[in-house]
């Protein structure tokens, strides 16, 4: 049935698309994973042409799902903090969150929606019931205390695990940085990512291994893959044109392939910031001078130096009057690989709104995620832009963290199982 002939779900993709807020469902009786799994109905939303039968693959022999995924429409990230130091509840937890994210990710349920028995509690929320796969992908990460001496771990850290530096222009706020565990749940249907951070949450509830600490609920993917249009950040501009695509970039860049134990390669460093945007402030600045703090037009997105949005910025280029044509506190100039030594790292980001501040004004921003192989690829970038950035007139970042995230567990194990066979 399609949404035309079914008003409830035509009413539930405007929801989705225009009034769902980030919040996670509390209080609830949590359930064991089930062995009741149906499909879910695959449908192309009428809408937007956006196919909702398509799958992505959990279980694998290279880096987890939803990195070098191409980007999908919204995202829902949660980070957690382990309320216990047991190492056998974290590997409880894991293996649980594992077997659900195969299932979630196929569009299948977590178990019965509606028991059979009056009393009986439902084993997943429902929500997505009828929305297909949508290209979900959920992608765990590992934070630094989970590799300390209170889960008996240390032995295993990644070699570059650490919690991140001091950067100039951080504006933290604690309630939305750190944690010890990660979820980034993407997919083409923002239910489809809400529904799988819901029914994980209560899964970490159930086994009493962690709780949420903070989340945010993404929307506009503010990054391209290979194949995609370049997407439009809330200032408006394209966001993400050079972003990596090769494969021999992602060898370079972002996995691990170079040493340490074998469970660890193909794994990647995941950073996640809160950026919050002053986007009323943005929108009363000239145009041009919008131009200049990014270095590029902001309708065609090409370099100031340029004609085309790919054309390869030119740094030297002088105007008429010996000035450089692409400032050197723009956005580009600051972050090129030409400007830092060849250093580049796959971004990941979306933008976010959180409704009004306490003065009334737009609350709204860039959730900014970027995998990389060494953690210091994105702290030279930021050292950089913390200091002379000219947007930081107009944004803050008060959100953080870093998550080591181990590749795609084989079929039959799951995420990290290595960590606990020794």
């Amino acid at each position: 049935m399609s949404s035309k002939q079914n008003p409830a779900r035509e009413a539930g993709n405007f929801s989705r698309r225009h009034l769902l807020k980030g919040a996670m469902a509390s209080a609830l009786a949590i359930p064991m994973v089930g062995s009741a799994h149906p499909k879910a109905v695959a449908q192309t939303d009428p809408e937007d042409n956006v196919d909702l039968s398509k799958e992505h693959a959990f279980y694998g022999e290279a880096g987890q799902a939803g990195i070098d995924t191409p980007p999908q429409r919204y995202i829902m990230y949660m980070t957690f903090d382990m309320t216990s130091t047991n190492p056998r509840d974290l590997q409880v937890l894991l293996a649980r969150w594992s077997s659900a994210i195969a299932q979630l990710m196929k569009g299948e349920t977590i178990g019965q929606v509606e028991p059979t028995r009056d009393s009986g509690v439902g084993m997943d929320t429902g929500e997505a019931l009828d929305l297909g796969p949508a290209s979900l992908t959920v992608t765990v990460g590992l934070g630094p205390r989970i590799f300390g001496d209170a889960f008996g771990l240390a032995q295993h850290k990644p070699a570059l695990m650490r919690e991140l530096v001091q950067l100039p222009s951080d504006n933290m706020k604690p309630e939305l940085s750190g944690g010890d565990l990660s979820l980034q749940a993407c997919a083409d249907d923002p239910q489809v990512a809400y529904h799988a951070i819901r029914n994980l949450a209560r899964i970490a509830k159930e086994t009493g291994a962690a709780a949420t600490r903070w989340s945010v609920l993404g929307f506009g993917r503010a990054s391209a893959g290979k194949g995609q249009s370049t997407p439009r950040n809330l200032f408006g501009f394209k966001d993400g044109t050079r972003n990596l695509t090769e494969k021999s970039d992602f060898d370079k860049f972002v996995w691990i392939n170079d040493g340490g134990p074998a469970w660890q390669q193909q794994g990647s460093y995941q950073v996640v910031r809160k950026i919050e945007m002053r986007i009323e402030n943005w929108d009363t600045d000239r145009v041009s001078d919008q131009n200049n703090v990014i270095g590029r037009h902001k309708v065609s997105g090409c370099p100031l130096s340029g004609k085309q949005e790919f054309d390869t910025p030119d740094f030297t280029k002088k105007d008429e009057s010996g000035n450089l044509v692409i400032p050197p506190t723009s956005h580009i100039s600051l972050v090129a690989h030409e400007n830092n030594a060849g250093i580049k790292l796959l971004r990941r980001s979306y933008n976010y709104t959180d409704g009004l501040n306490n003065l009334g004004m737009m609350n709204a921003g860039l959730l900014f995620i970027s995998y990389q192989k060494d953690p210091a690829q994105f702290e030279i970038l930021q050292t950089k832009l913390g200091a002379s950035d000219a947007m930081n007139e107009y944004i803050s970042h008060i959100g953080s963290g870093i998550f080591f995230v181990p590749p795609a567990p084989k079929e039959g194990s799951y995420i990290g199982a290595e960590m606990f066979e020794s």
